[in-house]
């Protein structure tokens, strides 16, 4: 939405593939700085590049659910997600698919963030018969040509043999949401993640993210975002600890959220943490007003 030169450099980045999709879907949420024309003014493309103007702005939750519902109704093996700010390195997909094709499993490339060289968001992974723990840069992980991956979602090959199974992205979670919300589905249904150690997708990561632990569980935190965004977090995160793991962990969740603003934010924050909590609380989902 309104990043033409964000979104034409994702698509140029597609094109550049040795190994090109066949077909590229971009979702335009509503945009008014002529992103959609400037899409639809490519030309000599290496794939069928197909544009869906939505009626408004419904979100990346929104976006990617109505460009995957599409991509598998007209017949796609599996299709790959990216934002328009990821923007896969040239042999990002042959990497991928070099490696034997398993239908149950959802692959993606390593995400570096241009900036700093390491991961654009630290990795939930683990090593053969050992525990999970957090990478936040190759070195970290372990030996082979690929690592397990609690959560992926930029980046993501999906099958359609998963799609088929775990179904449609939740769309009223609008943004900050569904990255966690569908992964957790994938986990649910019995199907695995990775991270292919040769393929490569360059994504700018937050700009202002502090780790801390803060009821014995470790939080990742980004300061100062802006209120609307900071508000889709926290409620799609009430809301989904709350489907995951009961009213209690919900609550908790919540109470987090509300005293690491606090800290970082300044207590301007707490009325909004509240507000946003008590709205995942309640399921009250879809775009705030």
């Amino acid at each position: 939405m309104n990043r033409s030169h964000v979104a034409l450099a994702c698509v140029a980045s597609l094109a550049a593939q040795t190994r090109p999709p066949q077909r590229v879907i971009a979702a335009d949420n509503a945009s008014s700085d002529g992103t959609a024309d400037d899409l639809e003014a490519l030309s000599d493309l290496p794939f069928q590049f197909t544009l869906i103007r939505m009626p408004e702005n419904l979100g990346n939750a929104g976006g990617v659910r109505d460009a995957m519902d599409l991509a598998f109704a007209e017949g796609a093996d599996a299709v790959w997600i990216l934002d328009d700010d990821s923007w896969p390195r040239p042999d990002a997909l042959e990497k991928i698919l070099e490696l034997p094709w398993d239908g149950s499993l959802v692959r993606h490339p390593l995400q570096i963030d241009p900036t700093t060289g390491g991961f654009s968001w630290p990795m939930l992974t683990r090593r053969d018969g050992g525990g999970w723990y957090i990478a936040k840069s190759l070195d970290e992980l372990g030996p082979g040509p690929t690592s397990p991956n609690h959560t992926s979602w930029t980046g993501s090959l999906l099958p359609k043999e998963v799609y088929q199974k775990v179904g449609p992205v939740n769309g009223s979670l609008f943004i900050r949401g569904e990255d966690e919300e569908y992964p957790w589905r994938i986990r649910m249904a019995g199907f695995r993640m990775e991270a292919v150690h040769a393929a490569v997708m360059d994504h700018p990561g937050p700009q202002n993210m502090v780790e801390i632990v803060f009821l014995g569980k470790r939080l990742f935190f980004e300061k100062h975002l802006p209120d609307w965004k900071f508000h889709y977090k926290v409620r799609n995160m009430v809301w989904l600890k709350r489907q995951q793991s009961g009213s209690a962990k919900a609550f908790l969740t919540a109470l987090s959220y509300a005293m690491v603003s606090l800290r970082f934010d300044g207590p301007s924050r707490i009325p909004l943490a509240w507000k946003a909590s008590f709205e995942g609380w309640r399921g009250d989902l879809g775009r705030i007003s």
